[in-house]
């Protein structure tokens, strides 16, 4: 039952997005703000209590088959993109968005926003609690552990956890096997 609601909630938004791709189903938000900015690929699905804003003229693609879990957080200033077929648990944020703090005196908010490429590749796996910072690219296939924060460029096929994020495993195409990396 909670689908179909969420289903017709979607189709009640989509008119308010750039673009919302059906059969794609949206829980209740907590808060959107830009969203004209935002394009949404099909089949995607959106759990409930989703902050999503974009900022200073930003945008955020979200490619096909893509699952959000609940409270994720989602910000842009830039061109934010992620991948089709990935899944993001719950109580992740992503931005491309850092706040200088170089000012003394000045309140962070109120000083410039700076702003990085963020992108997730396809298939992609977020573990929950995750921080994606701004200027992270995520190569095709990138599994991160719960709670990492990542910041960085990490290639294709590969396993990042901690704080801050280091790959600990990369797929071997040669013996198709995830092998540790010693880093």
């Amino acid at each position: 039952m909670d689908k179909l609601i969420w289903a017709f909630r979607a189709l009640c938004y989509s008119a308010f997005f750039g673009k919302f791709g059906l059969p794609s189903y949206l829980g209740k938000p907590i808060f959107l703000k830009g969203i004209r900015y935002v394009f949404i690929g099909r089949k995607v699905r959106i759990f409930p209590h989703l902050r999503m804003e974009t900022l200073a003229g930003g945008s955020i693609h979200i490619k096909d088959d893509v699952v959000i879990s609940q409270n994720v957080h989602i910000t842009s200033a830039g061109t934010l993109e992620i991948g089709k077929s990935s899944l993001i648990l719950a109580n992740v944020f992503i931005t491309n968005i850092d706040h200088d703090y170089t000012e003394i005196g000045a309140h962070v908010v109120k000083q410039k926003i700076l702003v990085k490429e963020t992108k997730i590749g396809d298939n992609c796996f977020i573990g929950m609690g995750a921080a994606i910072m701004a200027g992270t690219i995520l190569g095709k296939q990138c599994i991160v552990g719960a709670n990492s924060v990542v910041r960085g460029v990490f290639p294709d096929y590969c396993v990042i956890v901690g704080s801050p994020a280091k790959i600990v495993k990369k797929y071997n195409p040669q013996t198709k096997v995830w092998e540790k990396t010693g880093e």
